[in-house]
């Protein structure tokens, strides 16, 4: 098994992983997973249906930061606070992996020459480490809690996948 690395983790991800009931394997797949603090008060937000939030709170193992991140005009400019404050903290303390599933976040973390990862990466990466997951039936709940998902993206990671 490969050394486990650190993650910085958006919002979206943190959606999607609880919506297909895996939050957890990311405890297993990374030694350190850091919530930025503008994507812990994007959660906190939740919507009108909180989802997540009980979940998310749930999980103490999460590096749940409690102050904002400072960031460069051109990640303020570009991205919304959430994908910015993760590039930010990624970049400040030298973590080189992000979770960010919005196409402009994953464009500008590789920019900026982080590894990027989406929640359906990790949930490829946990099943090929042996975690019990089933790729199309997670699949299926994030798409039942609204966790829009392309046709092609969805063909190409059950191919991935082995499903």
């Amino acid at each position: 098994m490969p050394a486990r690395r650190d993650l910085v983790i958006n919002t979206g991800p943190v959606l999607a992983l609880v919506a297909a009931g895996h939050l957890d394997c990311l405890r297993e797949l990374f030694a350190r997973v850091v919530v930025p603090h503008e994507v812990v008060q994007e959660i906190e937000v939740g919507g009108r249906t909180q989802f997540a939030r009980d979940e998310f709170h749930a999980a103490s193992w999460l590096d749940q930061r409690t102050t904002s991140t400072p960031l460069a005009p051109l990640l303020q400019s570009t991205l919304d606070p959430g994908e910015a404050s993760v590039i930010a903290v990624a970049m400040a303390e030298h973590i080189i992996t992000v979770a960010i599933d919005e196409t402009a976040g994953r464009r500008i973390g590789r920019l900026h020459g982080l590894v990027v990862t989406g929640s359906l990466g990790i949930l490829i990466q946990a099943k090929q480490q042996g975690h019990p997951i089933t790729l199309r039936s997670a699949i299926t709940r994030m798409r039942e809690h609204g966790v829009w998902l392309s046709e092609a993206l969805k063909r190409e990671c059950l191919r991935i996948a082995g499903e």
